[in-house]
């Protein structure tokens, strides 16, 4: 069993004692501390929170819990059921709401669920205030409502309402999506993204739609992180078929991947680095990704004569480095899409229409459109050390070592070689430093990740 309290939310397996996984009493619990904290921020005024969920098994209990919960504390719930992340913060915002929570362990296997947090903007909390939403689950300090007080509960379905703001977008190109007369599969692992993305399709004039793990009833058939290795069979439903491209998101479909008409992965860093392209190409601007993001969004971005600039790891980090930079576009090399002119936060959906408007405005093949971005290759590496290592004291002398580089320490350590990069920084969770790197050939960027590990080894 595993429990994992964290700024950005509560996450855990369902199942065994409280306190080790994340159990109805957790639940309770944590919901309870987000409830409170939100009403403390409104000055305890009457207040409303969206609650959506995943597909997953346990979000049918978990929901009732949430909602229950939040509604003994006096807070009126608007209950979208099922819909994915970006739904669900497009939500908040429409119904004027003080916050809402996403029942969804995004890309973790079906044993797990978590509770991400969203304040009024329908954006994930940032340190300070996720620091004070745990502070009030370990107090327990909840104080819940009279019997008149009690909140109210009312249901409402967005995705369509979603699924009208994408199209209400000046840069989805509808009609040259529909007389592109696309081709297109889907593999949504069994989750929200099931009924999301082919209603999306259809909406906007594709007409011939593969559906591959669409029904949204939480039994994931592979891996549901949307990774090369575990997508051997939309590649080969692509090649039967002869579709024009494979469609891929992850259970809360806020990632996006993209399988080429040859069956070949078109990239998860370049989904992104496409649809960055052509927003550019439209409306200058700057971008932004985060530090273990491909360098060629980087390129992209100043072949149009903006800038780029790299954010710590995380949405929220990503997030605030736009808002800063005005940048716009921005996101995550692991498929996420953030796109201002919709909202801040990471949206397969959005993802998915600027990508065909882009593919069916350029009128080449998925694989052609790869090829004319520049080809970087990533090495994703770890190095265990026992609990008592001093990892900031190694990253400092990592940092001192390469001095003579351009060394970038907002989150660990990235050291820009002029051939490549290399990031480290280390995990929250467990005594480990996470190695990634990149280079124009992947032994070039396992030489750099080998030459950095071999480092650590000797100053360990």
């Amino acid at each position: 069993m595993t429990l994992i309290k964290s700024i950005s939310g509560i996450r855990g397996t369902i199942g065994g004692k409280a306190g080790e996984g994340l159990s109805p009493l957790d639940l309770v619990k944590f919901t309870s501390a987000f409830g409170t904290w939100i009403m403390l921020r409104n000055n305890n005024a009457r207040v409303k929170i969206v609650v959506g969920r995943d597909a997953r098994i346990s979000g049918d209990m978990a929901n009732k819990i949430v909602s229950g919960t939040l509604m003994g504390l006096g807070i009126d719930v608007t209950d979208i059921g099922l819909a994915t992340t970006p739904t669900t913060e497009i939500a908040v915002t429409d119904e004027k709401a003080q916050g809402g929570i996403i029942l969804t362990a995004s890309h973790n296997p079906k044993q797990w669920n978590a509770l991400k947090l969203l304040n009024e903007k329908g954006e994930f909390l940032n340190d300070a205030e996720g620091k004070q939403v745990l502070n009030i689950a370990e107090n327990e300090d909840f104080n819940f409502a009279q019997v008149d007080d009690l909140g109210k509960i009312s249901e409402k379905d967005y995705t369509d309402i979603h699924i009208q703001k994408v199209l209400n977008l000046p840069l989805v190109k509808k009609d040259i999506i529909e007389k592109a007369n696309f081709k297109i599969a889907v593999d949504a692992v069994n989750s929200v993204g099931g009924f999301a993305i082919p209603r999306l399709l259809k909406a906007l004039g594709v007409k011939n739609v593969i559906e591959l793990y669409c029904t949204p009833n939480g039994q994931f058939p592979h891996n549901p992180e949307p990774l090369p290795e575990h997508l051997h069979e939309i590649s080969k439903v692509v090649i039967e078929n002869k579709a024009d491209l494979g469609i891929v998101v992850d259970p809360d479909v806020d990632r996006l991947a993209i399988v080429n008409e040859d069956g070949s992965m078109f990239g998860e860093e370049y989904t992104l680095v496409a649809c960055a392209d052509y927003i550019l190409k439209n409306k200058k601007g700057n971008t932004v990704s985060n530090l273990s993001s491909s360098r060629a969004l980087r390129d992209v971005t100043q072949n149009h004569g903006g800038n780029y600039t790299a954010s710590a790891v995380g949405e929220v980090n990503v997030v605030a480095m736009m808002k800063d930079t005005n940048a716009v576009i921005g996101g995550e090399g692991n498929g996420g899409i953030i796109y201002p002119e919709s909202h801040y936060g990471r949206d397969a959906l959005v993802g998915v229409a600027l990508f065909l408007s882009h593919l069916a405005e350029k009128g080449i093949t998925c694989s052609q459109l790869r090829k004319s971005y520049p080809d970087y290759y990533m090495s994703k590496n770890k190095i265990e050390l026992s609990p008592s290592i001093n990892v900031d004291e190694i990253l400092r002398q990592v940092k001192q070592k390469y001095s003579a580089f351009p060394v970038n320490d907002i989150d660990g350590v990235k050291i820009d070689f002029p051939e490549g990069w290399v990031h480290l920084r280390k995990s929250n969770t467990e005594p480990i430093i996470r190695v990634y790197s990149e280079a124009n050939s992947i032994k070039k960027a396992n030489e750099f990740a080998q030459q950095i590990i071999n480092l650590v080894k000797t100053l360990v």
